[in-house]
């Protein structure tokens, strides 16, 4: 179990954050703790006023509202009672065992989690401290509710995480709400995949029908470094609406997965050779781009090809899908690179229309991950430099601080 505390001074804004999901859906009230009516009774005003009374016992008290969230692993699913257990608990365990509250249990992200909407102000206008709380009493708590409960421990999630794709299927527009279906393929492909770029990101995202997309060169959203995500249709189209990055669980907008392709970047690097290996095993003969392709994927890893259409090779992508790791041709050295790979590699032979069709009806597992990768050559080759040029820098930096 994971608990985030976020405290503040606006009772209404954290109580309108989880009405408004109620309205949509995406939550619904599952307690309603010292409240002199039954959950479903209450009116917007009586969750309010029971709140705010009491944080005007204290008018020189800059923070009055306390929102925490409680957060379980996806597979984790627990019964509104016993989650209303474990909320109960936690609170006592925090100090806040006398303090009226809500509870609202969120359908909004890929994993199990409610919302507690409290107030820190008491009866007698005294104020319970949230100086470390979240480091300490809840720390405390939430290790014992853990072990009481027999919850997955906010240490093991770790570990647990590369297990989870089991549970993610490619999106597919309609069946699943946009924000819901996309929430749960990122969530999983940002923690398993190690990519350093938006590009190496959309040749994973590509194979659950979902991109990344920065707009074009000069839009407005590009120049102002956003983000959104699309489902794809079985063509690779965009389908639907688009939803910010900013909107999505975890926020995994741009500057976010900016710093995440800094430490990728590192943590990529001992699959490297391994990876190498296999392509060597493999072109030691000439072979046809679709018996390369299939002779990778053997091995688990996926080879994204973009050809023009005379069938050149202009770009490539491999994905370790064992490892979870993406690199760049080039990135592995010249011989695996998109010019050298185009001269070694064959022609596939001329298909018929009716073959061409078939295999598309019928689908190549990886068909359809080139989505979004048009651009990698260009988007990668500035942010290696960057990167390199980064690094000489802190390595001279340290050696001036003898560190």
């Amino acid at each position: 179990m994971v608990a985030k505390i976020k405290s503040g001074k606006s009772l209404i804004g954290a109580l309108n954050y989880n009405e408004n999901k109620v309205k949509q859906g995406k939550a619904k009230l599952i307690a309603a703790v010292k409240y002199f009516k039954d959950p479903n009774d209450l009116s917007f005003n009586d969750k309010l006023f029971r709140l705010t009374d009491l944080a005007s016992m204290n008018q020189r008290a800059k923070t009055n509202t306390v929102h925490i969230s409680l957060n379980f692993p996806t597979g984790e699913n627990l019964a509104d009672d016993k989650l209303n257990d474990i909320v109960k608990d936690y609170l006592a365990g925090v100090g806040f065992m006398t303090q009226p509250y809500l509870v609202y249990r969120h359908e909004d992200a890929g994993h199990p989690h409610c919302h507690i909407v409290t107030t820190n102000i008491k009866r007698d206008g005294g104020r319970i401290s949230l100086h470390y709380l979240g480091q300490n009493e809840s720390e405390k708590t939430r290790k014992a509710i853990e072990i009481k409960y027999g919850l997955v421990k906010a240490e093991d999630q770790q570990k647990l995480k590369p297990n989870l794709k089991a549970d993610i299927s490619a999106a597919e527009y309609g069946k699943a709400e946009t924000k819901r279906a996309i929430t749960n393929i990122l969530g999983f492909v940002v923690r398993a995949y190690k990519f350093t770029s938006v590009a190496e990101l959309n040749a994973v995202l590509g194979q659950y029908n979902i991109q990344a997309d920065r707009g074009s060169k000069d839009s407005r959203m590009y120049a102002r470094a956003g983000l959104v995500y699309w489902i794809l249709d079985k063509q690779g189209s965009k389908i639907g609406v688009p939803i910010k990055a900013s909107a999505i669980y975890g926020k995994p907008t741009l500057k976010t997965l900016e710093e995440k392709f800094k430490l990728n970047i590192a943590l990529r690097k001992p699959f490297k050779e391994g990876l190498i290996q296999i392509l060597d095993g493999i072109l030691v003969k000439p072979l046809i781009k679709h018996d390369f392709q299939k002779f990778l994927r053997e091995k688990g890893v996926q080879c994204v090809l973009r050809q023009n259409d005379e069938g050149r090779v202009y770009g490539v992508t491999f994905i370790d899908q064992k490892n979870k790791v993406v690199f760049n041709g080039s990135d592995l050295g010249k011989a695996y690179s998109a010019n050298q790979l185009s001269t070694q590699l064959l022609p596939d032979p001329v298909k018929s229309k009716t073959q061409h069709a078939n295999e598309v009806q019928t689908g190549n597992e990886f068909s359809h991950t080139s989505i979004g990768d048009e651009f990698l050559d260009v988007l990668f080759a500035p942010e290696r430099e960057n990167m390199a040029a980064l690094n000489k820098f802190k390595k001279k930096k340290r050696k001036g601080l003898n560190l």
